[in-house]
């Protein structure tokens, strides 16, 4: 039975993992270790809605708390320079996938030329909106949203918390792991001496120093499909400048561009392929697109792909130690929460005996959720026409695609159809993290060519641009991030669900 765990690694991985094994399973002993050799990677975050779900609902952070501490802006959804079109909306909400009832079929068809505002979400992000404005002027925050945050502002938040609820932390650099039949044994510190737990957290980063290292898991690249493999990041404090209330993600010469806004800042990352650019031009053209951007000296190296198994023996891996996609749809933290949950689930399901079945489904469930994503971001590569150069020629003719190849030959052959998520069910099970309106919006949204083209009807097109026209109306009456930062600052602002 397991009775302590021993989380190595104190950054937002570990800090997560530890708090969830302390409030889920109260029972155990849980140990985290900091190593310096494990640094807090200083760059914008980008969150989905789970993530902010894990945090408020299942953590039982305040909302209050959190927003102090981690200083937090919103998200809405994507802000994409992707395909031929101007710029397109990735909501957090239904947009394709749906239908006004006095329309005959459902709005992607309706979305060849005009495609903003076809729900509120996106019109509230086409005019630069976070929220609308309730009937008092007040900020309308429903639900969890998602946020932009600074890592290492979360990190601090996520440490001052565990602290308060009876975490024990190790500062030590670890020298050795002794590995046995069991998995390891102990993590030998500089000192002399050794620590030893049931079960070890692997939160070590892309060193994952327990699973890849010591345990030598073997790794599946996802080369074939997604080809950077670097990142330069840079930011600059604001100024004047809007900040806005998405993530940007713009097309570049060999790759794309984040742009995460935080209140004070601004914070932008390139990320690249070194077939295609050396980090020297990488740099250059970051910097023409970025003037007051102050980049890192050396560029983040990093590959695509998985380990091929997420729990070994004694060791489950969580976040960057078993897995890592580049940031594009800002899974990251995502898979982190779902694999913590899921872990929590099966310790106490298992009562803190774990079987070899429950491993091997832990290690089957999370070995797709990573092929999903990287699928799921292929699409993203296939279809973006709006470059032609070597790096955007290649990535349109040799990025696989085979896992969702019939869902994209049903696409362009029907177009839009709700049809679609029958094909992700039967080539998913239906578990992708991202539906049939992540794979609709960018299909449509990169205007992906469809031959059985029924005529739209002059009639249904002006009903459905009369309410994409009353969606902006709305719109325009909503609040900006920095006015809604000052309602949610105010000392007399409340957050519902946060505890009394």
């Amino acid at each position: 039975m397991i009775k302590n765990v021993l989380v190595f690694g104190a950054g937002s991985a570990g800090l997560m993992a530890a708090l969830a094994l302390k409030r889920m399973l109260p029972q155990l002993d849980v140990d985290v270790v900091r190593s310096p050799d494990i640094g807090v990677i200083g760059v914008g975050e980008s969150t989905t809605p789970q993530f902010s779900a894990f945090l408020f609902e299942y953590l039982g952070i305040s909302r209050k708390r959190f927003y102090a501490l981690a200083k937090p802006t919103w998200k809405t959804g994507i802000h994409f320079l992707w395909g031929p079109r101007e710029n397109f909306e990735y909501p957090f909400e239904v947009q394709l996938d749906a239908q006004y009832g006095d329309l005959s079929r459902v709005n992607g068809y309706y979305c060849e030329e005009e495609f903003d505002s076809v729900n509120l979400n996106t019109a509230l992000m086409a005019q630069g909106k976070a929220f609308a404005a309730g009937p008092d002027g007040l900020p309308q925050i429903a639900g969890f949203g998602a946020l932009h945050l600074f890592n290492p502002y979360l990190v601090k938040a996520l440490e001052t918390i565990a602290i308060e609820r009876g975490i024990r932390f190790t500062d030590a650099k670890i020298t050795a792991v002794n590995v046995g039949d069991e998995g390891v044994r102990s993590l030998v510190l500089m000192d002399g001496r050794q620590m030893t737990a049931d079960l070890y957290i692997d939160a070590s980063g892309f060193k994952s120093e327990l699973l890849g290292k010591a345990l030598q898991t073997p790794f599946v690249s996802y080369g074939d499909s997604l080809f950077c493999d670097r990142a330069i990041v840079g930011s600059w404090d604001r100024t004047n400048e809007f900040i806005y209330p998405y993530t940007v993600a713009e097309t570049m010469d060999a790759g794309w561009c984040w742009q995460i806004d935080h209140e004070h800042s601004v914070n932008r990352g390139y990320v690249y392929s070194s077939r295609f650019l050396t980090d020297d031009e990488a740099r250059a053209e970051f910097l023409r697109k970025n003037p007051k951007a102050t980049p890192w000296e050396h560029a983040i190296k990093f590959r695509s792909g998985r380990l091929s198994h997420s729990w070994v023996k004694n060791v489950i891996g969580i976040g960057n130690a078993c897995g890592f996609v580049e940031p594009l749809e800002a899974t990251a933290l995502m898979v982190t929460a779902s694999q913590i949950q899921t872990m929590c689930t099966m310790l106490a399901h298992a009562q803190l005996q774990p079987s070899p079945a429950m491993i091997g489904l832990f290690n089957q469930i999370f070995s797709e959720s990573w092929d999903h994503i990287r699928d799921f971001l292929a699409v993203h590569y296939r279809f973006n026409t709006r470059l032609q150069n070597p790096f955007w020629t290649t990535c349109c003719n040799e990025t696989g695609v085979s896992s969702v190849q019939p869902l994209i030959d049903f696409y362009t052959e029907n177009g839009p159809s709700g049809l679609c998520r029958h094909l992700l069910n039967s080539t998913f099970g239906g578990k992708t993290q991202f539906g049939i309106e992540g794979f609709l919006t960018m299909l449509v949204g990169m205007k992906v060519p469809y031959t059985n083209r029924a005529p739209i009807l002059p009639n249904e097109l002006a009903v459905f641009r009369e309410r994409c026209n009353a969606n902006r109306e709305i719109a325009k009456r909503g609040l900006s991030v920095a006015e809604a930062l000052k309602w949610v600052k105010h000392p007399g602002w409340t957050w519902n669900g946060d505890p009394k």
